[in-house]
């Protein structure tokens, strides 16, 4: 049984087009012709397993009239081969997470693809490294721009050295709080609100939509962190009453910080009856202080967001109770958004793609496709 997916509700974004919808579940494979050289002198081939399989994004429909899209004159950048030209990557987070590591796979592997030179960076989690980091690709040569940010706020000083050199930018995952086709091209990522109101259904599910659930936030800074707490709370307010939030402390999108924060939850809150993690590596970390302290699997319900192997592992043996799907294989489409914006053509200024989501129904059967 394939992952529920979902058409993506508009929710202070635009909608997105279907420009680019075609033929995004294309293979990853690395053995088409060319190199993509990264900055640290790998072949920019990635991990295989990460970046291939099925799991192509895919964009989700727009509302009637709601498109709102950028050429590559409004943008006032000049057109160039995309094969010819050199492109930057810079990655927000050290590649511990699973969802880093198979962004990063995506990328260098789809640059391999289309034997497009690659330069990348690591901003290690630090912001003022990424902004750093990109200065730095734009020194070294870079084209375009790939940028997934660690916050969405700060990024003046590069916006204004790309516009300078007239530099296209896609962004990905993460939002930046600027103009669309003026201080950067494209965003391409999930609706987080609507994950937030998808994790809610399964939490209410779960508890019966009664009881106490505590939130586990993402780091501060960053519009998901701001749009899946939005979308659970809006939806546990609408749709269960009863169910109360009564605890919310950041776990800064990291195991060990979301196991520390539920050890704390449990000794202050010890009749909790659900966990929402705003990501899979909280929710297992949430897990480990939930076995340390002798609970059993499905004592206290845990949803979370990503869609890692380990995560859906715990859907399987009972830990966690669902997974709703962050699909980090942005490759072909950035470089599909770039292709096309590059050669003239329109593109979406807010591409939103489709999320998937595991239960117990479909997570043993689906686990290949985790990440």
């Amino acid at each position: 049984m394939k992952p529920n997916t979902f058409l993506r509700r508009t929710s202070g974004r635009t909608a997105p087009g279907t420009l680019l919808a075609v033929g995004l579940a294309a293979t990853l494979a690395l053995t088409a012709s060319g190199c993509a050289k990264s900055e640290d002198g790998d072949s920019g081939s990635g991990d295989k397993s990460a970046a291939e399989g099925d799991a192509g994004q895919v964009v989700s429909s727009p509302g009637a009239g709601d498109r709102k899209t950028c050429v590559i004159g409004d943008y006032g950048a000049e057109k160039l081969d995309l094969k010819s030209a050199t492109v930057g990557f810079s990655q927000s987070e050290k590649e511990a997470n699973p969802f880093r590591i198979a962004e990063t796979a995506s990328i260098k592997a789809e640059a391999d693809r289309r034997g497009v030179r690659l330069l990348t960076a690591n901003a290690q989690s630090q912001f003022s490294k990424q902004i750093s980091d990109v200065q730095d690709l734009i020194a070294k040569g870079a084209d375009l721009l790939v940028i997934a940010p660690l916050n969405s706020d700060g990024w003046e000083p590069v916006l204004r050295q790309a516009k300078a050199k007239h530099i296209p930018i896609v962004t990905i995952d993460r939002e930046i709080n600027a103009a669309p086709c003026k201080d950067y091209v494209s965003f391409i990522g999930s609706d987080f609100v609507e994950q937030g109101r998808r994790a809610a259904d399964r939490m209410i599910a779960a508890t019966g939509g009664k009881g106490e659930v505590a939130i586990l936030l993402g780091a501060a800074g960053n519009n998901v962190t701001t749009d899946r707490t939005k979308g659970f709370e809006e939806r546990i307010k609408e749709k269960a009453p009863d169910l109360k939030v009564v605890f919310k402390q950041t776990g800064e999108f990291a195991r060990e910080k979301g196991q520390q924060v539920t050890e704390q939850l449990i000794q202050s809150k010890p009749g909790i009856d659900g966990i929402y993690a705003e990501n899979d590596e909280m929710g297992l970390g949430a897990v480990g202080a939930l076995k340390g302290a002798g609970k059993k699997a499905g004592d206290i319900k845990i949803v979370t967001i990503d869609g890692t192997r380990n995560a859906v592992r715990g859907i399987v043996d009972g830990w966690i109770d669902g997974v709703v799907e962050s699909n980090p294989r942005f490759g072909p489409l950035a470089f599909k958004t770039l292709d096309t914006f590059t050669k003239g053509g329109k593109v979406d200024q807010d591409i939103v793609i489709e999320d998937s989501a595991y239960t117990k129904d479909n997570a043993e059967s689906d686990l290949g496709k985790a990440y």
